[in-house]
């Protein structure tokens, strides 16, 4: 258990505390403005509400990352997302809050609702305010846990609820997640699940023409899964394509991979397969910057050789 000696009277000890988290809030929230970083916490009935979640468990006292707690039910506008204070009428609690700490050594736990590897706070927070300005980094807490059909962690972004929203109505109308427990489809661009649909549609009925029957729905979306999709990401691991595209993701490469081999097939016929497309896509449009100079480098090499050669002598 954590514990911090009394050099100062335990009240003004929390109050030069306070002082100090406020000015590193107002610091954080000067360099969010700066770069564009999240810095608020997330409302968990925004959350609720955009991913459907359903049904909850208690699950007890545990020792919870502090850097999982992201959001609250009804204190997000109280506190940043390194849950700093940023409202003046918090001060009197959080450093009769502190107060506590220095005197007794301990907080009494917290109320949290898990929702995947990520926290909400139900009731606590000015202790674990207090606790992750001294630098703790657990605390103990009583856990509620609430199902979330898609899978979320403590780096999720109110940016992120749209799109977390749209896989949850693509496993909806898929039911990928049954039949593919294993199945993890992330998208940084919104759209791409309508988009999945479509292939999935698409794959289904050149199936029925294939086996002259008419193809289930599940039986369609698991045959796309394991005979275009997995393929696809299995390319795209094997070749560390990732590593071109940073900050995207398989399902991202995905999507513009197979626009890629359909224009390839138009233009030099379906003997292409994907994995030509997929290199042939990773050459041509790294992201990488460093792969991107690269690449464009090559491109005009390639193009100086299909200009005519230059005249060494002079007309007369």
């Amino acid at each position: 258990m954590e514990e911090f000696p009394m050099e100062r009277p335990a009240t003004a000890e929390a109050a030069a505390w306070y002082r100090r988290a406020r000015l590193r809030a107002a610091l954080r929230a000067l360099l969010a403005r700066l770069t564009g970083q999240p810095n608020r916490l997330l409302s968990f009935e925004e959350v609720r509400a955009k991913l459907g979640l359903r049904g909850s468990a208690y699950r007890g006292l545990q020792r919870v990352p502090l850097a999982h707690i992201i959001g609250s039910v009804n204190r997000y506008q109280d506190f940043d997302r390194a849950f700093l204070p940023i409202q003046r009428h918090t001060a009197d609690r959080w450093i009769a809050v502190g107060t506590v700490l220095f005197q007794d050594g301990h907080l009494p736990p917290v109320r949290l609702y898990k929702v995947g590897e990520a926290y909400f706070v139900l009731d606590g927070h000015h202790r674990i305010s207090v606790a992750r300005a001294l630098g703790w980094t657990e605390i103990e807490a009583e856990v509620i846990e609430v199902q979330s059909r898609v899978p979320i962690g403590p780096e999720l972004r109110a940016e992120d609820l749209e799109i977390l929203r749209e896989y949850e109505e693509f496993l909806e109308q898929t039911q990928l997640d049954r039949l593919r427990p294993e199945a993890d489809i992330r998208f940084t661009i919104a759209g791409g699940y309508q988009r999945l649909l479509e292939h999935i549609a698409v794959h289904r009925y050149f199936i029925g023409l294939e086996t002259g029957r008419e193809i289930p729905a599940d039986e369609a979306v698991a045959h796309w899964y394991d005979t275009v999709y997995r393929p696809v990401v299995e390319v795209i691991r094997e070749h560390r394509l990732l590593e071109d595209f940073p900050g995207r993701t398989e399902a991202d490469l995905y999507l513009w991979i197979m626009d890629h081999l359909y224009y390839l097939r138009e233009a030099y016929g379906p003997e292409v397969d994907a994995e030509a497309a997929a290199l042939d896509y990773a050459g041509q449009f790294t992201e990488h910057p460093i792969r991107r100079f690269l690449s464009e480098v090559r491109r005009a090499v390639e193009a100086l050789g299909t200009l005519p050669p230059l005249e060494t002598e002079p007309k007369v």
